[in-house]
Parts: structure tokens; sequence; C-alpha cells
């Protein structure tokens, strides 16, 4: 007997048991082998005589001792297995995983007689699996193990957390499937030769029912009969790599698509600059130009108004129509240079708050006129249209210019319509040069001829032009475009050959009461008073002679310099109380600016009127008039000169 014990020692001990027990279930006491006494911190004889049956209990770790004492008093009423995992906590305080096998046996009357059984210390591999759970969750590799064809299936908590589930060792395989949007995740039937292929699978976590992909990757392995089979695999999430994937795969199949409209996008921005750099082309030759041509436009113009005043009423009427073709050229002329100006953003704009619904009104009967009896023309004006800051004058020419394109395109009759409302630009096109903010739009549509791409392309260059030769300069639709964009809008076309074409004027809200008020007439000229004197400042001796005598004839008293530093010493020894200096702003040594801030310095309160044709930058920021100053434009006439100057001394 002693050999067979020692024979039994050596197989438990091979087996990694720490120890035996054996249960009186009738005598009510517990014997240890001597290696189980030693890990509850037994003597060995007292294990062999027989201990109570509590002391089974008393190095279970309390966590783990309420759950085994369920599962003992099972045994004790007729259970036949029992097998359990828990913790133990030994006499040297190590506390270490066991797995119990236990046993009851009954006697002749089915009663239990004795419950015996063995301890497997465990505690290596419970710590080989807590390691590979925490790799899996940080991998966010969830594992199974199932018997095809079986209801249940043994499950990793990883695998529980990628479905959504309540964390289970166990779980059903309907539980499971349930979460598949179609097909299965684990075999519910028993499929002979049945494989674990590489799936990906569409799932809705049970949780927070969110759609999810996960791959499923897996082996069959046959029992050592050969008969059985069970799937042992893995699962992980893919969603990320599904949903890169797809835009991949978008993005492939709209490549084409993505080129083009890339390409279209580079020519609309390569078009905008070839435009930017022909308008900065045009605007250098046309200042280059304006100074001079300007002066001679100021002389010819003034000279054929004095003659044609001045003309007895026995005149010749062949003279009398000579000079009135002679002075309409010259005005042309001076327009042509202005649209020049216009488009290229150089004229000077005096910007002021305009109501656009009370300026389209007074145009009305003007429109009308312009249009003729055969073009039904009509406005539709929104009632609370925004205010805007703009050179009325030059909007009134925009939309004239537009207006008459528009009657010479319906060859004299149609319906031309004009529309003023507000809008709300979120998200500007890429041919537009605004930014998204607030605007009011005045459209004017026609039912003319319309215009293809390739003449809407066109059609703001320029010199550009469809209509016969003499019957247009081309400038028309530049200064618009010069003019808008000058103002801080934008101008667009849109138009269909054969149904007409619409022209959209977009220019900024004006936010506050900024500005000088709306748009006053202008006062009538009057004649002046011996007792003002004026003081003409211009390096132009031919039109610094032609203002001198204008002013002369309007009755005031004048002086005349012939530089900057000539006037200063005008203002020092002429001895008389200058009223006002009308002065040309670019002059050699000295501009007209400097020579207003020396002059007023001298005589503090002095009015300046500048007359130019081209101020540059002398008098204009951004395009604008400076606050403060007043100009008048050369070419000017003997009533324009006589009403600018009588407005400046009355005021």
């Amino acid at each position: 007997m002693a050999d067979l014990g020692e024979r039994l020692n050596v197989s438990l001990a091979a087996a990694g048991a720490a120890g035996a027990w054996d249960w009186d279930i009738e005598a009510r006491l517990l014997y240890f082998d001597p290696r189980l006494a030693a890990l509850y911190g037994v003597d060995a004889d007292r294990a062999a005589a027989g201990l109570p049956t509590e002391t089974f209990f008393a190095a279970i770790d309390p966590s783990d001792a309420p759950r085994i004492r369920i599962a003992v008093a099972g045994m004790l009423h007729g259970a036949e297995v029992f097998l359990k995992t828990y913790r133990l906590i030994g006499d040297d305080g190590v506390v270490r995983w066991v797995e119990a096998h236990g046993r009851c046996h009954y006697d002749a009357n089915e009663r239990p007689i004795r419950f015996s059984g063995i301890l497997i210390d465990v505690t290596a591999r419970r710590r080989i699996e807590e390691r590979l759970r925490i790799a899996q969750s940080a991998g966010g590799v969830g594992t199974f193990e199932h018997v095809p064809g079986f209801g249940t299936a043994s499950v990793s908590e990883q695998f529980c957390r990628l479905l959504g589930l309540h964390s289970a060792a166990v779980l059903p395989v309907a539980t499971i499937n349930a979460c598949v949007e179609q097909g299965e995740l684990l075999d519910a039937e028993d499929h002979p030769g049945s494989a674990v292929e590489y799936a990906e699978i569409r799932i809705r976590r049970a949780d927070d029912r969110e759609y999810r992909w996960i791959a499923r990757r897996g082996e069959a392995i046959r029992d050592n009969e050969g008969a059985g089979m069970r799937h042992v695999g893995v699962i992980y999430d893919i969603t990320e790599s599904r949903r890169a994937q797809e835009q991949l795969r978008e993005l492939n199949e709209t490549l084409e698509a993505r080129v083009e409209e890339e390409i279209a996008s580079r020519k609309e921005a390569e078009d905008a600059l070839r435009q930017s750099q022909k308008m900065e082309a045009v605007g250098q030759l046309t200042g280059g130009i304006a100074h001079d041509f300007n002066n001679l436009l100021t002389v010819i113009i003034g000279n054929l108004d004095m003659a044609m005043r001045r003309m007895s009423p026995e005149a010749d009427d062949r003279i009398s129509r000579a000079l009135g073709n002679a002075l309409k050229s010259s005005e042309r002329a001076a327009s042509l240079t202005q649209r020049l100006l216009a488009f290229s953003r150089r004229q000077p704009l005096d910007p002021k708050r305009v109501h656009l619904g009370r300026l389209l009104e007074g145009m009305n009967d003007l429109l009308t006129r312009t249009l003729g009896e055969r073009i039904l023309f009509g406005t539709r004006i929104a009632p609370d249209l925004w205010r805007v800051e703009v050179d009325a004058n030059q909007l009134e020419n925009a939309i004239l210019n537009l207006v008459v394109n528009a009657r010479d395109a319906m060859d004299g009759s149609g319906r031309l319509t004009i529309v003023a409302a507000n809008e709300r630009v979120m998200a500007p096109a890429a041919h537009m040069a605004i930014d998204a903010g607030e605007y009011v739009a005045i459209s004017i549509t026609d039912t003319g001829s319309g215009m293809d791409e390739a003449t809407i392309g066109r059609a703001f260059d320029p010199f550009f032009t469809t209509k016969e030769v003499g019957k247009g300069t081309g400038l028309g639709l530049s200064m618009v475009y010069g003019f808008v964009h000058q103002s801080g809008g934008d101008v667009e076309i849109r138009s269909v050959v054969g149904e007409g074409t619409t022209i959209r004027i977009l220019l900024p809200r004006l936010h506050g009461a900024h500005g000088d008020g709306e748009e006053q007439p202008a006062p009538e000229a009057r004649q002046g008073r011996l007792s003002e004197t004026i003081l003409v400042v211009e390096d132009d001796e031919d039109v610094r002679a032609y203002a001198v005598e204008s002013l002369t004839e309007l009755g005031y008293a004048v002086l005349e310099a012939r530089d900057a530093h000539h006037a200063m010493d005008v203002l020092r020894h002429s001895g008389k109380s200058i009223a006002l200096v009308l002065t040309d702003v670019i002059m050699p040594g000295m501009t007209g600016r400097e020579l207003a801030e020396r002059a007023q310095v001298f005589s503090p309160g002095l009015r300046i009127l500048y007359m130019s044709g081209y101020p540059r930058d002398v008098i204009v920021r951004d395009g604008r008039l400076e606050s403060g100053v007043d100009l008048l434009p050369k070419p000017f006439t003997y009533q324009a000169l006589a009403a600018k100057v009588r407005e400046m001394l009355d005021d």
C-alpha cells in the first residue's frame, strides 16, 4: 500500500496536482493528502486523521468562496461532476489559481457517501491566458471555438466587445448570428466537411446598433478519431479599411471627372489672370496718354464751345453746323478716353451712398426714349433694396450702355426687363472676383439674338464688338466691367443664342450710414463776382488760357500761375484775397496735392478744386477720390466749370 500511495503522489505531481482530498459525507470529515495539507497549512497527521469539512473553504479567496460553496452543496445533493476554477490563498500567502476536479460516490441505495477529487495548479496557464487576452484586446482580436451544429460557442471578451454583446465565456450561436446583417458568422448547422473560410462580414452591433465590418479567419480541427470537428478562429474590425477601400474606389471612378474639373478650374484661373494682365496693359497704355490727350481735348472742346457761344445769330448755318459736328466728335473722343480709363479701373470715382431703386426710377424716361416704342420695357425693384456706395454718374452710364447694347441685339423690337434685388452670395463661382457676402444685383434681360460661348468669352475685351464697322467702339461692356470691379463688385453674362441675354451687376451692400448721403442734383451754373478771386494753376499754356478766359467771362477776378512754385509766389505777393485755387494735379516739380497742402498752411481754409484727366494716385486711393477732395474731370465744358466753381464758393 505504501508503494501504491507513493506512485499516486508521483502521478499527481507529474500532472501538476496541488493535492487531493476525500470528503466523508456521512462522517462529516475531510481528509487531505500531505501536499494539500501543506498548501492549507494543516498538520499532515491531523489531515490524515480527518478535518472539519469547513476546512475545505478556509483557503479559498473570499471573492470565489460563495460560488464554490454553492457548487459543493450541489455535489452533496446528487450532482455527479465537480469542475471549478478558483483562487486559493496558500499558507505561504501566495495566491494560486487551481482547477478542482471532483466526483461523488454513492452506496447501493444511490445515496452520496464520499466526495473526492484533486486540485491542479493552473496559475501559469491563467497568466498565459491573461497575457493572450490583453494582447487580443489591444489588437482588437476576438477568438471563438465552436462545434458546427452545436447551440453554443466559447468566445473571448474581445469577441463580445466587437459584437456589442455582454461579456460571457459561452454564448448561444443564435445570439451571435443575430448581429450579422446577412449570412452567418458561425455555422448553426452541422455541415460535413465544412471549413472556416476567410470572410468579410457586415454586422450591426447589439448595443449601439452601429453598422461595422469584421473579418473572420480560422480553421477546422478534427478530433483524434477524425469523426468530430470544431471551428477555431478569430475576428477583428476592418471598418476603417473598408471605408478607405470604398473611398479609393470612388476616387478612381471619379478620377477622370475630377481631372476635367481641375483642368477647367485652372483654365478659368489662367483666363482670369490673362484678363487681369490685359487690363493692366490697357490701363498703363491709357494712363500714359490720358493726361496729355485730355488736355488737348479740354482746349478743343472749350474753344469750340466758346466759338459757338459767341457766334452771332446771323452767322452762316454751315459754320454753325461744322462747329457742332466738331464739338460732337471731340466729346466722343473724350468719352472714348473715359471708357478706356473705366475699363482699366483707373478713372477716379466719387462714390456716394445710393438708393438704386430711386436711381433706376429716375432713369426710367431716359431708358424708355432710348429703347423706342417697339421694345416693351419694365422694371422690378425690390421694396427693401439695400443701399450701395457707388459713383452714381458712372453707374447710370453703365446701365445706359447695357440698355443700348440690348436694344441693338433685339434689332428694335422685343422685351427688356431690369430687375434689382438683394442677394446673398454664399459661394461665388470660380470665375467671379468677389467674396461671399451681401450684394445688390441689377439684372438687365433682353430677348435679343443672344451670344455663343466664344462671344461671351470676349465680350469684356476692349474694342471687341459684333456690330458693323462704325456702329460701335467695343468699349461699352469694357467700361461696365472696369467700373463695376473698381466699385468692389462683379458682372456676369448669361446668354442663349436665339433666346436672349441677361447681364447681372453685383454691387456690395453698404452697411451703416456711410457716405455723404443720397446723390443730389448738380447745382445750376451762375455768374461769379469780381470780388471773388480765383487762382488758376496749370502747366499746359493752352488749357490755362481757356480756364482763365472762361472764368473771366463768368465774372470772376482771375490770377494765373504756370506751375506750383509760381502759384506759391502769387499767393504770397499778389496782395489779393484768393477765394479758390483751381489747379492741375500732375505738374512738373510739385503736384497739385503738394501745392494744396502748402497753400492751406499759408492760407487756412483756402478752397482747392483739382482739374485732371488722369490724376493717378495723387488724390485717389483704391480708385476712389480721397475724402474731402473736389475734382473737375478734364475735358470740361464751360457749363461744367461754371457749375463746379459756383458750388465750391457757395459751400
